[in-house]
């Protein structure tokens, strides 16, 4: 069955609140969510959800991962990764699953894999930052399968 998109009612253990600004590397158990800036390194094998006012700039080794702000650095997700409206990630993302919302803007590269292979199949999603006559629309390409689903605008 497929994961259902995350969800507010997630109860958050730890957060970084808007306005914060931390430097390093971070581990956790649990859900943390960030609307502030962090700058280093992340490692969990539970959930990090990136609030809209939230900045990351860190390499990601995590379980499952929310972004509605912005990230950039690679990231490594061991069950899902979901960007929502008005998120914008830039860097490679390799995950099993992925969400991309309408609105998005994702700059990088996406290899995606088998959980249960637990290894990098040749299924590879590019994508293209949009052109300045096309602001606001890029380009995808994909061998893999991604998460389609329409939103309500």
């Amino acid at each position: 069955m497929a994961e259902e998109p995350y969800e507010e009612t997630v109860e958050i253990h730890t957060l970084l609140g808007k306005g914060a600004h931390f430097d390093g590397k971070l581990t956790f158990d649990g859900t943390v969510r960030i609307d502030g800036d962090f700058t280093g390194e992340i490692y969990s094998e539970d959930i990090l959800v990136v609030g809209e006012g939230g900045n990351v700039k860190a390499d990601l080794e995590i379980g499952s991962l929310v972004v509605e702000g912005a990230v950039e650095g690679n990231i490594h997700a061991t069950r899902s990764v979901e960007i929502h409206a008005p998120g914008r990630v830039k860097g490679n993302i390799t995950t099993p699953s992925l969400f991309i919302d309408r609105g998005v803007v994702f700059e990088g590269n996406c290899q995606m894999y088998d959980p249960e292979e637990g290894e990098v199949t040749d299924q590879v999603i590019t994508a293209e930052p949009a052109s300045s006559s096309d602001r606001g629309i890029g380009n995808i390409s994909t061998a893999g399968t991604i998460d389609s689903r329409q939103t309500k605008d």
